[in-house]
């Protein structure tokens, strides 16, 4: 984008490409970094952020915690329930036993794909419930206690 372009409006521009990106892709799943954003178009954070909020309102994106934009698809079904629930399921499904050692945060971070400070929030949440026990620092977690699960409607 050349120095006298006006701002106004860019971020639409922005939208819209990225919006003919993920149309181009059906195998993308988050949308580019706002950094790469940024430098691609020579434009501000906030203006990056305008384009995703625009983004969202029209149903192409939706922010991750802890991670990039995701893709919404037409028909895709998505989990967003809290990570701590989503994590405490692990226990259920994969039928740990109490005392067992339970995955690293680092592992959990990959198959959930959101950062790994993001998961260590929800493993101290599960921690606080007495779901997993830690021994401390850099120690495997275990399971303390196999939670109920409770009917959703």
């Amino acid at each position: 984008m050349s120095q006298q372009a006006s701002p106004r409006g860019t971020f639409l521009e922005i939208a819209e490409a990225v919006k003919a990106q993920v149309a181009a892709a059906p195998e993308m799943t988050e949308l580019p970094s706002v950094v790469d954003l940024e430098h691609r178009y020579g434009v501000s954070r906030g203006t990056v952020l305008r384009a995703f909020e625009v983004l969202k309102k029209e149903g192409v994106a939706e922010p991750n915690p802890g991670g990039r934009w995701r893709v919404v698809r037409a028909g895709e079904q998505v989990d967003r329930r809290p990570l701590d629930e989503r994590i405490a399921d692990i226990v259920v499904d994969e039928r740990f036993e109490v005392g067992a050692p339970f995955p690293s945060a680092s592992d959990l971070a990959k198959r959930f794909g959101v950062s790994r400070p993001t998961v260590t929030k929800a493993l101290d949440k599960l921690e606080a419930a007495g779901v997993l026990a830690s021994e401390g620092q850099g120690r495997v977690r275990t399971v303390r206690a196999v939670p109920i699960r409770e009917e959703r409607s």
